[in-house]
């Protein structure tokens, strides 16, 4: 009996929603700690062929078999094609099938209570895209939404600066960021720029609704693209003629507001 087109959509929608929750990270040692993290469910480990079989390596292998987990080996062409940075890899990715990592498209369908968002718009600085994911964790926000195009994407430093919460908070990808805020507008979710220009304050924010804060570029802020997308324009009063804080900072101080 062949399955039925609603059958056949439903593992499509399934196998898609799985490849979405995968994130690829690279390099020993970031591969490694994550191996020794039994925490954290590893889908598959990629390594170059041409790599030298020193202790780093050795010890991935080990790992790697003693948890069962599937090694795929390849030539640097196709080892970079998944690592997506031949320069840094070192020869070594792995495959996290993350439960808090998919698309923003698929959370816009789910979502079903009030949530509070960070959007990133143009963040190019791994450090501070770390510490941005950091604040958002512990400060209970329900997600990042990361586009792929213009933004710093999931590296070592980018890891090392989250101090490992990376593995914990609901990372939300899309193409572009601009289109993306506009599907989350038309339903009705208060999209809210950050700006040292703007006539209300963070503070005046009322709760209970679905809300989108966007944090723009750390030298040219929000950009015109997104903030055509968006409804209101808050900043964060500031004293002694300073006119504008770290974008991390920006965003620990939105994380953390009701909680001090």
């Amino acid at each position: 009996m062949k399955d039925s087109p609603q059958d056949r959509k439903r593992q499509y929608l399934k196998k898609r929603a799985f490849y979405d929750s995968l994130l690829t990270i690279y390099g020993r040692k970031p591969v490694l700690e994550a191996l020794e993290d039994l925490t954290l469910p590893v889908h598959k480990l990629h390594l170059a062929e041409s790599n030298r079989r020193d202790q780093l390596i050795t010890r991935i292998e080990q790992l790697a078999n003693e948890r069962r987990i599937e090694i795929a080996y390849w030539d640097r062409k196709g080892l970079s094609r998944i690592s997506k940075n031949t320069r840094q890899d070192q020869g070594v990715a792995l495959d996290l099938a993350l439960p808090h990592y998919g698309r923003a498209e698929e959370f816009l369908r789910t979502a079903d209570k009030p949530y509070e968002l960070l959007a990133l718009d143009g963040i190019t600085n791994p450090q501070n895209l770390g510490m941005i994911i950091r604040s958002a964790c512990a400060g209970g926000i329900d997600g990042i939404i990361l586009p792929s195009k213009g933004c710093a994407q999931i590296d070592p430093l980018v890891i090392k600066a989250s101090v490992g919460t990376l593995f914990k908070m609901r990372l939300l990808r899309c193409d572009d960021l601009a289109p993306t805020l506009a599907e989350f507008a038309k339903t009705g979710a208060r999209i809210c720029a950050l700006s040292s220009h703007a006539k209300d304050t963070l503070g005046e924010l009322n709760d209970g609704e679905a809300t989108i804060f966007v944090l723009g570029n750390e030298t040219h802020g929000v950009s015109d693209a997104a903030a055509k997308t968006c409804t209101h324009s808050l900043r964060i009063p500031m004293r002694n003629g300073v006119e504008s804080l770290n974008v991390a900072v920006t965003a620990a101080l939105i994380c953390f507001r009701h909680q001090l």
